[in-house]
């Protein structure tokens, strides 16, 4: 976006600065112009002689073959008072021949100040295109400190700054990402009644929309159209792309709209600004849709259209049709350049294809592509996820052999690869080589430590790497800015002291203290004190959270949803349950919204509490927060609830909801959990069956924790029901927990038929039925199929004996173990593995099974809670069937730990 504003700040572009041949002629004006120079080196009092010989191309001649250096210059000064002349057009020229001569002689910068001192000491006026021209050579030659010392010095020229001037330094300024004093430099603009322009407008939009401002930067939008100042393309084309990075597409939308309107038609550089934006918000089909209509138009998709459109397809995981179009900007005769290689090898890692982000890795060296850092990084990153750990270190040294260094990301993302794996141990070694190495970490590789402390348990060696962060890189100056009575410690006092320096014209000075304070270290910001917290709530340290979170606020830093949601969450875990409500009441009064993250854990532990009324209360209260929600159709809805249909409140809710793009299902499976953790299955099965008649997929651990209430409950034609939709889904169905209900389905008449068919489906879907069956199971099987003489008997299965005279010796020596057994097997089975759902639904399982009659110490084959073992063999000891006669106890140990299901394929 810098080539936009570079645009509207250059008003002209320069004459051709090729070598002037001087005409001898006395006829011709420059002859007269140098005999006048010749004569007298301080010319301004004779600038009446001058006046009448000057032309608007006479100028340009002489800044390219001045008498000599000094002389060239202080007559384009005294030529710049002179509009009629136009010496503007020349601003870029003087720019360039300064440039030259102190790239030749190494003296250009010091003869142009002696110029301008000579000029002081003779009174003469100096015009403030001689400090535009300065401002913008440095910042050309790479000086920017140097280019806002020059801005200051111009009060001791009597030099007043004129709107160019003004213009020059901010975009300096925004350029180097200090903000902070471009803000109050504008400031400084208005006091001075320099009325801005477009381009100030379009300079300070760009700061601001690149610092993640967006919203201030409409505000100055608004400003400036409410000053009379029309924006232009440029403008509208900086909004737009800052709307696109604060994924606000509609707005996007109604603002190119209103450019159409205002006739303000928008060029090349737009399109693809508002499909390079479209492509990184993840709306890729309304990208490639304005590609098409573009198209027709005229618009023509080169590397640059090809390049956004590919990585956005990759953003959203349609890693094929990416491929597709990488293999069509191939057949249009487009090379792909660095930069498109680094999408495409970002991408298949991404996708999980390392094979193919290496050939198209090799491909780029092949064609004498040399990689950068950025490339390495993308295949380093795709090692990292793949847990390639060494590898990607590997990668890293490799970096140097293409003149490259690893940068901050290459840490960044090696460090981030090690906490992920737990080795937290060797991330703090990368880190400590990478302030060795003189690579300066960036807030998110601080980030990336400080969360693998915290995941770890390491809370105190985290706070100790915050403070490190902190006080950052020269504690001389933390501690200078937070002591004395200019102290700096929050956003507000750095603010006021900025504008104090500025008022006082210290710009140089405040620079300097801004990128100091940039240069120290990075500032915490409002991730890093998240990841404190919920490292703090993650291992019960409420207190500690909480000074963590005073913390941010007297450092200026303002709690966002995530802050509030992890704290909400971490007293619900404490059992402090009304200050949790009460920090809800908080976040709410200082005009935060609660997210739909904050109402989905707001509502799990309403159902963890078995409160599915105040659950589904909640699920209203944030459907009426959106303002195109009917509050009508809202309060029906609640109204069928409090009179317990719950069947026509879930089926109101999914006629709304099923319209909208971003469906979200969490709410509904809230519910039908809540439902099933209080006991309330008739509720539960009632949700599940209208999820299934608007054809919604309803997850898998939703679905088992509802078979396992089924289980509880003994109701064999549910159980089957929910079985039978697990197994269409091809979810992942324990071993154990399957052998179970296929038992006590066979031991029942009314539900053999629906056991052999239930067998039959998990065969036709993919299940490895001889390995996943047990013994017993298979025994029941081949008896029931035997008995009702049911078609593929002969077959058998595993190798069994298919007549009924062996299975019936072997069922009926089994007959009375297997009915209390298999009851309590599967009672005690759904028990502990609800446990993993929450610890009281655990605790009140465990205490159940001991209390009941088939969970007794001692009793009969012995199946209740954590004695599993110990029971287990008391009951094989006191007449149990043993292991080769199927009894299923001595194969199944571990109480809770059933295996996957063992597919085909």
């Amino acid at each position: 976006m810098a080539y936009l504003i570079q645009r509207l700040i250059t008003t002209f572009r320069p004459y051709s600065t090729s070598s002037f041949y001087c005409k001898t002629f006395k006829s011709d004006p420059l002859f007269h112009i140098y005999a006048i120079l010749n004569k007298y080196p301080h010319f301004e009092p004779h600038r009446d002689r001058l006046g009448f010989l000057m032309k608007r191309d006479t100028l340009s001649s002489l800044l390219s073959n001045p008498p000599d250096f000094k002389s060239g210059f202080r007559f384009f000064f005294w030529a710049s008072k002179f509009r009629c002349i136009q010496a503007y057009k020349c601003i870029n020229m003087a720019v360039d021949i300064l440039l030259t001569r102190n790239r030749d002689y190494d003296d250009g910068f010091t003869l142009y100040w002696e110029t301008l001192d000579e000029l002081k000491k003779c009174g003469v006026v100096i015009p403030s295109e001689a400090f535009l021209v300065l401002i913008n050579a440095y910042y050309k030659a790479g000086f920017a400190e140097k280019a806002v010392e020059c801005f200051g010095k111009m009060k001791d020229f009597d030099c007043k700054p004129d709107v160019f001037t003004f213009n020059a330094i901010l975009y300096v300024l925004v350029e180097k990402d200090v903000l902070l004093l471009a803000l109050a430099v504008y400031t400084q603009m208005l006091k001075f009644n320099c009325a801005p322009t477009v381009a100030t407008f379009s300079i300070l939009i760009h700061g601001l929309c690149k610092s993640g401002k967006i919203q201030d930067a409409l505000s100055l939008f608004d400003e400036m159209t409410h000053s009379g100042i029309s924006p232009n393309t440029i403008t509208y084309t900086i909004v737009l792309l800052g709307l696109c990075q604060a994924k606000r597409p509609s707005e996007a939308i109604d603002l190119l709209n209103k450019m159409t309107r205002k006739r303000c038609l928008p060029d090349t550089i737009t399109w693809d600004a508002l499909i390079a934006g479209f492509c990184k918000m993840g709306k890729v089909d309304e990208a490639l849709s304005l590609s098409k209509v573009l198209e027709t138009q005229g618009y023509v998709l080169w590397i640059k259209g090809y390049s956004c459109l590919i990585d956005g397809l990759f953003r959203v995981g349609r890693f094929e049709e990416a491929k597709n179009w990488f293999d069509k900007l191939l057949q249009e005769n487009i090379t792909p350049d660095l930069v498109l290689y680094t999408i495409m090898i970002n991408g298949f890692c991404k996708a999980g294809k390392l094979e193919d982000a290496c050939k198209m890795f090799q491909e780029l060296t092949d064609k004498g592509i040399v990689p950068d850092t950025q490339c390495y990084n993308m295949l380093i990153k795709g090692f990292c996820d793949a847990g390639l750990l060494k590898a990607a270190c590997s990668l890293k040294l490799e970096i140097s052999n293409n003149d490259c260094f690893p940068d901050t990301n290459t840490y960044t993302i090696l460090i981030s690869g090690m906490c992920r794996k737990g080795l937290v141990r060797e991330a703090k070694q990368i880190f400590d080589e990478m302030e060795e190495q003189g690579c300066l970490p960036s807030v998110v590789t601080f980030n990336a430590l400080i969360d693998g402390l915290c995941k770890v348990g390491k809370l105190e060696e985290a706070r100790l790497v915050f403070y490190k962060m902190e006080i950052g890189r020269n504690p001389s100056l933390f501690l200078r800015l937070s002591q004395g009575t200019d102290r700096v410690m929050d956003k507000a006092s750095l603010e006021n002291l900025i504008a104090r320096l500025c008022e006082s014209g210290l710009y140089h000075k405040a620079y300097r203290l801004l990128t100091k304070l940039a240069e120290n270290g990075v500032v915490p910001n409002i991730v890093t004190y998240n990841i404190l917290i919920n490292g703090m709530c993650r291992h019960r340290n409420m207190d500690g959270a909480f000074k963590i979170f005073k913390e941010l606020q007297l450092k200026g830093e303002s709690p966002d949803a995530v802050t509030y949601g992890t704290l909400i969450n971490g007293l619900f875990k404490d059992y402090r349950d009304e200050e949790a409500m009460g920090m809800v009441e908080d976040m709410i009064n200082k005009g935060i919204s609660p997210s739909s993250s904050i109402y989905r854990s707001l509502m799990t532990w309403s159902c963890r509490r078995r409160k599915v009324s105040t659950s589904f209360t909640l699920w209203m209260n944030y459907l009426k927060s959106f303002q195109n929600c009917d509050n009508n159709v809202i309060r029906l809805i609640e109204e069928h609830f409090e009179k317990g249909d719950v069947e026509e409140a879930i089926r109101s809710l999914l006629k709304i909801d099923i319209k909208k793009k971003d469906f979200d299902l969490a709410p509904y499976t809230i519910c039908l959990i809540g439902f099933c953790q209080a006991r309330r299955l008739d509720e539960a099965l009632k949700i599940f069956q209208v999820l299934q008649e608007f054809n919604v997929t309803v997850p898998p651990l939703t679905c088992m924790i509802l078979l396992n209430v089924c289980c509880a409950a003994r109701k064999l034609d549910s159980i089957a029901d929910v079985f039978s939709y697990a197994l269409e889904k091809r979810f992942s169905i324990p071993r154990r927990k399957s052998n179970l209900i296929l038992c006590s389905m066979f031991r029942s008449e009314p539900h053999v038929n629906r056991a052999i068919n239930l067998v039959k489906k998990m065969d036709a879907v993919g299940f490895d039925v001889d390995a996943h069956l047990s013994p017993k199971t298979k025994a029941l099987w081949q008896y029931q199929m035997a008995m009702h003489k049911l078609p593929g008997v002969e077959q058998g299965v595993g190798g069994s004996a298919n007549k009924e005279d062996i299975f019936a010796p072997i069922y009926m020596a089994h007959s009375k173990f297997l009915d209390e057994r298999d009851a309590s097997e599967l009672v005690d089975w759904t028990w502990t593995s609800n446990s993993q759902m929450s610890g009281g639904e655990a605790q009140a399982g465990r205490s159940g099974n001991r209390r009941g009659g088939f969970g007794q110490r001692g009793g009969r084959g012995g199946c209740g809670g954590d004695d599993f073992q110990g029971r287990g063999s008391s009951g094989r000891r006191r007449g149990g069937p043993p292991r080769e006669h199927g009894g299923f106890r001595g194969e199944e140990k571990k109480v809770g730990v059933a295996p996957l299901v063992a597919l085909k394929h």
